[in-house]
């Protein structure tokens, strides 16, 4: 079911929370990367009233889905400059998008990603994906491009992208 226009915030703020994302609406008063958005630890806060794509938000939260959760907890007031984390989270918010009825072009706007957008989407919508091999690495998808070995069955049940077997990476199994 698509969303409507000017049902994107809801709509990303409702999937966030079905996923155990925390939002919080409040006013911000210190300067932010992307207006009308931060994150604090455990949750991002979203400020409507200066809020200018609502596909940023879904965006930001692709960086906290990506993070381990001990990550997450600490994460305070942005996501890093991690350029892996940064392209995982663009095949997220992309596969993010597409789960929830968004039109992707909310998300890769003409103003965002220093305006590279609209190159981001072409690459998507024709199926090459970039970030999905560490999607994959992190347990919450399976990139259509691996193949699988004889003996990796474990994979075979994995969602392949854009679909996610899990919207958050999990905590990394104890050696």
């Amino acid at each position: 079911m698509a969303v409507e226009p000017g049902h994107e915030t809801e709509a990303i703020i409702g999937f966030l929370a079905r996923i155990g994302l925390t939002v919080r609406r409040e006013p911000i008063a210190r300067d932010c990367f992307l207006p009308g958005l931060t994150i604090v630890p455990g949750a991002l806060v979203v400020d409507e009233a200066q809020l200018r794509y609502p596909g940023d938000l879904l965006h930001e939260a692709g960086h906290l889905a990506v993070m381990t959760p001990a990550e997450r907890s600490a994460c305070d007031g942005g996501a890093g400059a991690d350029g892996g984390a940064e392209m995982a989270a663009i095949a997220w918010s992309y596969a993010a998008a597409l789960e929830i009825g968004l039109d992707p072009r909310v998300v890769f706007h003409a103003d965002g990603y220093k305006s590279g957008g609209a190159a981001i989407l072409q690459n998507f919508t024709e199926g090459r994906y970039f970030g999905t091999p560490l999607l994959q690495y992190y347990g919450m998808t399976r990139d259509p491009q691996h193949r699988l070995p004889a003996g990796e069955a474990a994979l075979a049940n994995e969602a392949i992208y854009p679909k996610m077997s899990h919207w958050l990476r999990q905590a990394p199994a104890e050696a």
